[in-house]
């Protein structure tokens, strides 16, 4: 097996002289296990998928710097930069795994990496947010049956927890707790938590017709369950399967959703129910110490985005202008 060989369960664990991320030669079964567990599997496929496009390029691992300076400069025009930044962090990672000296650090790499930024621009595609006013419009659409049930409840908590597309997917009813005020859910893992040491979120009872109490109250009932996940699939029939729903199905059911109420869905993904929260919160004057409490940013420059959004037309200077 050659050394650019890689694995499925961990793509930087080049077999068989088997070093690690630590660059210690593994001899037990425990310790490959572990290390495999330091990456989220999404991590896992990402790097595999990266590692996986280079050879099939041409590229061999270790890589010359010439050679990854040449995939950059073949990719400039079909990958964003951003993408390629990915790429080139995954190559230096794996080089950096396996002790081999890493191509990555030279300056004709980084060279090429910036040139490709400096004539295709940094700017990247965002989802654009769901509003609230957007919100309640694709919720006042629904009807009764189990899909939008189950689609209310979804929606509704993803945007009022500020919830990413695999955290929302990841939650189980003993993640739920019922409380006075409304609902606390335990946010087990997240992107920003590999480590499992979770967080908890506050939601509170809606004072609308649209709460997120009550939608996910209704969903529970109809699925009849003491385990496994809250959110997933619904066939044609209405009727629930037992698996988890796809994080990239939150996408297609916003979308779908939208586009039945004659909203462009091109631009919206499952971050939207993310930054759709932000920013409407933003909007409305909420300090942004506490929609970071909600949504687990780590600091305001993370919200900034939001902010310069939410803030586009409050005190405009051309309000008194034109």
């Amino acid at each position: 097996m050659s050394s650019q060989t890689l694995t499925q369960d961990n793509p930087f664990l080049s077999r068989p002289t088997k070093y690690t991320e630590c660059n210690t030669l593994i001899a037990d079964k425990a310790v490959e296990h572990f290390i495999r567990e330091s990456l989220s599997e999404n991590t896992r496929k990402a790097y595999q998928a990266d590692l996986t496009h280079f050879i099939n390029w041409g590229g061999t691992l270790p890589a010359t710097a010439n050679m990854v300076a040449r995939y950059l400069a073949n990719h400039a025009d079909s990958l964003a930069p951003a993408s390629l930044a990915r790429r080139v962090a995954t190559l230096s990672k794996a080089h950096d795994s396996n002790d081999w000296p890493n191509p990555v650090r030279s300056e004709l790499v980084r060279a090429t990496m910036r040139g490709i930024k400096r004539v295709k621009g940094t700017a990247q595609n965002q989802a654009r947010p769901l509003l609230r006013e957007d919100l309640f419009i694709m919720l006042d659409s629904l009807g009764v049956d189990t899909r939008a049930i189950r689609d209310r409840a979804l929606l509704l908590i993803g945007w009022a927890g500020g919830f990413r597309s695999a955290e929302l997917v990841g939650l189980e009813p003993a993640d739920v707790e019922e409380v006075r005020e409304g609902l606390v859910l335990y946010l087990r893992r997240s992107k920003t938590d590999q480590t499992g040491q979770g967080r908890k979120i506050g939601i509170p009872r809606g004072r609308t017709r649209n709460c997120p109490v009550v939608a996910l109250s209704a969903w529970l009932e109809v699925l009849h369950s003491d385990g496994g996940p809250i959110f997933r699939p619904v066939d044609r029939h209405g009727n629930v399967q037992p698996g988890r729903l796809r994080s990239d199905a939150v996408s297609t059911i916003l979308r779908n959703r939208l586009d039945n109420v004659g909203i462009d869905p091109v631009a919206y993904s499952g971050h939207s129910l993310r930054a759709g929260l932000a920013t409407s919160a933003i909007k409305a004057g909420v300090p942004t110490y506490r929609v970071r409490a909600q949504t687990g940013h780590a600091s305001d420059a993370m919200l900034g985005r939001y902010v310069r959004d939410a803030g586009l037309f409050d005190e405009n200077a051309l309000i008194t202008l034109l």
